[in-house]
């Protein structure tokens, strides 16, 4: 290793170790309950009426789409999966960011998310993320670990997205949150 990027892997650990690298506020489970329970009190719908609309809208039914209990229980939740909650944003017609305490500032990491038609679902695209995490990762010199210490995630869970699994929230907004990018750069298109 040169004596550039010990000086500064040093000034990043350091940094981390004063609590000088930004904080990322999480993604907030109960706020995106608090919306689909207005939205579903607005539109005169059930808890079941509502997952049925959130699962018709993206071709998600019977044994495939989302249960009632979770949508109902969201807010209860710690974590939750990323799929599940793209098509809840896509119902409520919000963008990720707009759950995220602090982003109302910064309108330059939010974007829409992609419209699907029916016969397909949203993902996050974690191949994608993970590369965009790579490369500023080499470009600031850092180690995974010293990423996961930024974003409060061990390395696995860093390196695993590179495998093209899955991942939830609010992990994923910690991610883009320290890429400084909208989450909906990183969602991708299937067909059901």
């Amino acid at each position: 290793m040169g004596a550039e990027r010990r000086q500064r892997t040093a000034r990043i650990d350091a940094d981390c170790r004063m609590g000088e690298l930004p904080q990322f506020n999480d993604f907030s489970l109960e706020a995106l309950h608090d919306a689909l329970d207005a939205q579903r009190r607005a539109s005169g719908h059930s808890w079941a009426r509502a997952t049925r609309e959130i699962n018709r809208q993206t071709g998600r039914r019977r044994g495939g789409g989302i249960s009632v209990s979770t949508v109902r229980g969201i807010g209860l939740r710690r974590a939750a999966e990323g799929d599940g909650v793209l098509q809840m944003l896509l119902w409520l017609d919000r963008n990720p960011e707009s759950f995220v305490p602090g982003y109302e500032e910064r309108r330059d990491v939010s974007a829409p998310l992609p419209k699907v038609r029916e016969d397909e679902v949203l993902r996050i695209d974690t191949k994608k993320l993970h590369a965009a995490l790579d490369a500023k990762r080499a470009e600031l010199g850092m180690t995974w670990a010293q990423v996961g210490k930024d974003v409060g995630l061990g390395v696995a869970n860093l390196t695993y997205l590179a495998k093209g699994t899955r991942t939830g929230f609010p992990q994923v907004m910690r991610l883009t949150g320290w890429l400084g990018r909208p989450t909906a750069e990183f969602t991708r298109t299937c067909s059901r």
